[in-house]
């Protein structure tokens, strides 16, 4: 049975990530402010792994890579003095992930600087969702286009679907199709802004998993799709790299993009788009229709 929003689901599955090593600068040592050292992480992740059993989707499970690269991103930029910080806050990043419902966490101090014989120093901390920091509302814009079957059946659907995260909507552009193969349909498209508490590679995973639902098949590149969702911003965050780009590096090219870009978060268009950019066709149809 899925879990009620605003629940504490039963923990049932674990996703273990053990001997996680990264270098931090961490201590209240003098010595220990002017040179990074060596620490272990060890993970277990508390999550309901029955819908990825059955389905053997990605997207229904908490990718164990990306938790790995964030929490050594977090180790990496740290400045804390105790190990009990830098715990909290590993936690509380792996509990911004979709799926988590608690962590217990590790984190060892690999060649503790004191006089005497120790091998290792630790702490281990348990957290859940309730007991962590509240979480932040991040503003995220997305891009929604489809040029197969009813194209504005799969916006609906797509809109549908992110439902009371969606705080702003453009009106409907069809466009002509840029790039790909030939003789393709005129695309429909349209951009929404939302508000939501994931992270934004959950965000991605999402809309992946929208666009899977909608029976997106990602055959030929640029070719065409009943359905796709492009995440254009996350805040003012800036990643590149791996499998997400944010900014999406080619929304400043595109007219089919920032016509209706214009109407959610004009600050977000390039000074003197409308006479810069090729003269595309982009054609207003009016709101999406209930």
């Amino acid at each position: 049975m899925p879990c009620l929003k605003g629940t504490v689901c039963p923990v049932t599955d674990h996703i273990l990530i053990n001997d996680l090593r990264v270098m931090a600068l961490i201590g209240v040592l003098e010595h220990e402010r002017e040179a990074v050292q060596p620490l272990r992480v060890d993970i277990d992740i508390h999550a309901d792994l029955t819908d990825a059993g059955q389905s053997d989707d990605l997207t229904e499970t908490v990718h164990y890579g990306e938790v790995c690269m964030q929490v050594a991103e977090v180790a990496r930029k740290s400045n804390d003095l105790l190990l009990e910080r830098l715990a909290q806050r590993m936690a509380d990043m792996v509990l911004s992930f979709a799926h988590v419902n608690a962590v217990d966490l590790t984190l060892t101090k690999l060649r503790p600087p004191i006089p005497e014989d120790v091998g290792s120093s630790a702490v281990r901390i348990h957290r859940t969702r309730a007991s962590s920091a509240p979480l932040t509302a991040h503003r995220a814009i997305v891009a929604l286009g489809s040029n197969l079957g009813d194209r504005e059946s799969y916006l609906r659907f797509a809109v549908e679907r992110l439902g009371s995260a969606v705080r702003k909507m453009s009106q409907v552009f069809e466009t002509d199709p840029v790039g790909g193969p030939e003789n393709q349909g005129a695309y429909l498209n349209m951009v929404v802004e939302i508000e939501t508490e994931m992270d934004p590679y959950a965000v991605l995973r999402w809309l992946h998993r929208i666009e899977a639902d909608a029976g997106r098949a990602r055959t030929i590149h640029w070719g065409p799709r009943t359905l796709d969702l492009d995440l254009l911003f996350f805040d003012d965050v800036v990643i590149k790299g791996g499998n997400l780009a944010v900014p999406h590096p080619r929304y400043a090219e595109r007219r089919f993009v920032l016509a209706p870009l214009s109407e959610v978060a004009p600050e977000r268009c390039p000074p003197g788009w409308e006479t810069s950019l090729p003269p595309d066709a982009v054609y207003p149809r009016g709101p999406l229709s209930s």
